[in-house]
Order: structure tokens, then sequence, then C-alpha cells
């Protein structure tokens, strides 16, 4: 006789599948590299539902090396004196998988005897990976590579395991784990450092794969970060990629998609809706800039840059910044862009056929230095406040769906500034059909130094209006 919860499951999962076909029939066509594409079977009994659960679109690079710049970002953790933020950028290609993680640490430590057992005690990261996107507990098809910071690639600083039942087992597989830091040196006591990064490069045939899954894969994904400030210890506590990550559950962890989901509506628009802030002082179209803002951008202030500078608002400033590059130490550079556009205006019961967002660029770091930047647009799902948003409450980003190349401005044409456009399709559609805001985040994977590239935010003067923020939503009936 079947268990009890077996037979549950078993039943709510042919319920949602009838959902499914049913839901598929009336919706405009899309293609998605999300094995959830706008329903999401409810397969967990506890626990975050999957459709909370943030995505990674990875993007494919085919035959080529995997360029860093372009690769998909994502973040999580906290800044503060005693724990640590990460950037994730992930990309593929026809050979292998990479992830890499940008760490803002100000103490960095290693184990100088180390011991596969002990290299998650010291300054490390785990990456968890299982190749069955429904799976929810440890099988053969479950990895978990961990690697710990050292000065150069060292065999005895990384280790890889498979899962097996309910428990991890030591494997021999062959992975990249590069490992790079910023600071004053490395196991000192001196508070001068500013981070680390460790960069996996796994090859898919070392996960049994005769080549590079197939578009519209979809895998679970989890990271975790392992952060040490002293030699004796002790070992903070683990951040995480999702939230509340269960390492022996991948029903836990979030997705990580290969490809790059597209949308495309075979309808002719028959009507159009422009949103944007109409005066200064509406609230309307909240916008905010965090991190290295324009006028808070690369302080060099030691207490300021561990203590305040991912705790303030910025959310009234009439420009802002998006920022980032491979140098960690220049973490205080970066910057995130956060804006909301409600869609009541959009006609109810219709079919979106296009969605574009419009920003103009006033300016650019580094000045003739500069170079083209790839801004990446993401989709959130928390709510925020404008006046009181920071880098460390942001909400974290659910999914990434694209970006558009951003060039320099070497002679400033005058305002409203230079547009510049996003494709943002599909993230309207998501969040039309579910009557929600649009809310978006913009942030870079840029290697570049002077990456920074200044727009103007809602915020700016009615002198101005035409150069705030703008959705151009298309639909048809």
């Amino acid at each position: 006789m079947e268990p009890r919860f077996e037979i549950i499951r078993k039943t709510v999962l042919l319920l949602s599948l009838f959902a499914l076909v049913t839901v598929i029939t009336q919706m405009p066509r899309a293609t998605f590299a999300d094995s959830s594409s706008f329903l999401y079977l409810p397969l967990l009994i506890k626990g975050t539902p999957p459709e909370l659960l943030p995505r990674i679109n990875a993007p494919n690079f085919g035959s080529q090396a995997i360029p860093f710049g372009q690769t998909a970002i994502a973040w999580f953790g906290y800044l503060s004196p005693d724990s640590n933020y990460a950037d994730i950028r992930v990309g593929y290609n026809n050979q292998e998988l990479y992830v890499y993680l940008a760490v803002f640490d100000r103490h960095l430590w290693y184990d100088e005897n180390p011991a596969p057992a002990r290299l998650e005690q010291w300054d490390a990261v785990t990456l968890l990976l299982d190749m069955n996107a429904n799976a929810h507990s440890l099988s053969p098809s479950s990895y978990r590579f961990v690697a710990q910071l050292y000065g150069d690639e060292d065999p005895k600083y990384k280790a890889a395991y498979r899962g097996a039942s309910s428990a991890w087992q030591p494997v021999n597989l062959s992975f990249r784990a590069k490992p790079g830091w910023r600071g004053n040196a490395l196991n000192d006591n001196r508070e001068s450092d500013r981070g680390w990064a460790m960069g996996f490069t796994i090859p898919f045939s070392s996960l049994g794969l005769s080549s590079a899954p197939a578009y519209g894969t979809s895998w679970r994904m989890a990271v975790l970060l392992h952060d040490r400030d002293q030699r004796g210890g002790p070992v903070f506590p683990i951040q995480t990629w999702p939230p509340q990550v269960y390492d022996t559950d991948p029903g836990s962890w979030g997705f990580l998609n290969f490809g790059i989901p597209a949308y495309a509506s075979p309808k002719t628009p028959k009507g159009t809706v422009l949103v944007r802030r109409p005066t200064e002082n509406s609230p309307l179209v909240p916008d905010a800039d965090v991190g290295g803002t324009s006028s808070n951008q690369c302080p060099g202030d030691e207490y300021h840059i561990w203590n305040e500078w991912a705790n303030r608002n910025y959310g009234n400033a009439p420009d802002f910044n998006i920022q980032n590059q491979s140098d960690v130490a220049d973490w205080p550079c970066f910057a995130k862009y956060y804006v909301t556009f409600p869609l009541d205006s959009i006609p109810p019961g219709k079919t979106i056929v296009s969605a574009r967002l419009t920003l103009h660029q006033f300016g650019n770091a580094g000045g003739s230095e500069a170079k083209p930047s790839w801004i990446q647009v993401l989709t959130t799902l928390g709510d925020w406040q404008e006046n009181k948003i920071t880098w460390n409450n942001a909400p974290l980003a659910y999914e990434n769906l694209g970006g558009s190349w951003v060039d320099p401005i070497a002679n400033f044409p005058g305002w409203p500034g230079v547009p510049r456009t996003w494709d943002v399709s599909l993230a309207v559609v998501k969040a039309y059909q579910q009557g929600q805001p649009l809310r978006l985040v913009l942030y870079e994977a840029d290697s570049d130094y002077h990456s920074g590239k200044y727009f103007v935010s809602s915020d700016t003067g009615d002198w101005n209006t035409a150069g705030r923020p703008t959705l151009e939503v298309k639909w048809s009936d």
C-alpha cells in the first residue's frame, strides 16, 4: 500500500496537470526557459512554494568562451562588519557551466591545514545543483561543490559530493574552483580587506552529460556562503541563495534555467499605454538607486562603507547610477536601480503584445575610458518604499529577463538625455496576468572599470518630464 503522503502528492499532481492543460490553451504564445512558465505545480507540502522561489536564467554562449560581463546576475546576503554580501554570475556554453561569486568581506581567512570536512568552516562557497527540477530529496542527480578561499587554485581547497539517499557522498569529479581576493593580506587581523571571489567551472561531462542541457531545461540550484573573521573563530551564520535553503532538500533550492526566456505575441496592437510619473511630487512610478549612487559613488572611508553604505536611502535623488565590475575591491562603486510601474491603466482582459522600458542616459563614469555595458533587467516580487529602500533591505531579484547594451556618451546632446530601451514584454505579461504592478531591477555583471552609467530618475524636476523612466505597453483584444 502506498503511504498516505504519496497518494496525496499524486492526486495533487494530477489535478495540477489538468489545470495546466486548461490554462495553456488560453495563453498567448511564449517561449520560456523555465519549468514553471505561468502555472506552478504545488509539489511542496511545506516550505516556500515553487512559484515564489527565485530563478536564474543562464545565457547560452554556444561554442564561444563565456563572456564575464554578459553572464546572468543575481545576489544575496546582508552587508555589515560581521556579515557578507555576494553577487552571483552564471553562464554556460556547449561544454561547461560557469558560476562565479563576488563576496564583500573585510576579513579573509583560509585553513592552513585544509581537510574536506573543514572547508566550510572558513571563508568558502558551497554550490548545490540538482538536474531534476522536481526533486525533493537527494539522489544521484544531486551534486555539491565546495571551494575554500586560498591564494591560488589548489585541489586541497575544494571537494565534490553526490547525493545518495539522504546523505552526501564524496566523489572524484573534475571541476575548477578559481579563487581571487583583494585586500591587505590573507589570514591577518587588519581590517583593510575588501572581498574575495570564487569561480566554479563545471564540465557537463563531469555530470554525466555529453553536451549542454537543451534550451528550456530547468535544474535546481542553491549557494551557501561561509564566513570566518578570525583564526580561532567563530564561524558566522551561513547566508544562502535563495533564503532558507536546506542542503539535503532540493525542493528548497532556487531554479537554474538554461536559456533566456522570450515572448512573442502574434496579435496586432489595438492600443498603447504610456506610464511614467506625471509630476515631480506624484507618488506614481517610485524609483530608487541603492549602493554607489551618483552622490555616494566609490566612497573610501572604511567606517562608512562597512557600517553606513548599505543602509543609506537615496529614493528622492533626481538621477541614478547602474554599475558593477570584476574588481571586487571597488564594490563601494556598485549600484542597482529599482523601479515600479502601475499597470492599472491597461484595460482589463487584454493580451499584451509588447512592452518597452525607456531610460534617459545623461552621462557615465570614466570619461573617454568608459566601455559599453550590458545592463540587465530583472523582476522582483517584493514591495518596497521609495524613502526607505537601501542596499540591505531591497528585495532580491526573482528572475533575470535579458538586457540591453548601453554605450558611453562621448558628447552630451542635451536634455532629456539619450534614450536607452529594454524589452520587458514577458515581465509585463506575468505582472498583468497576476494583477500586480511591474516591479523591475536593473543591474549588470560588468567586468570593466568605469562601468557606471548615469540616468534620469522619476524624481527629476518637471522641466525634464520627458526624461523620466517610461513604460510603453502595446495591447490587443
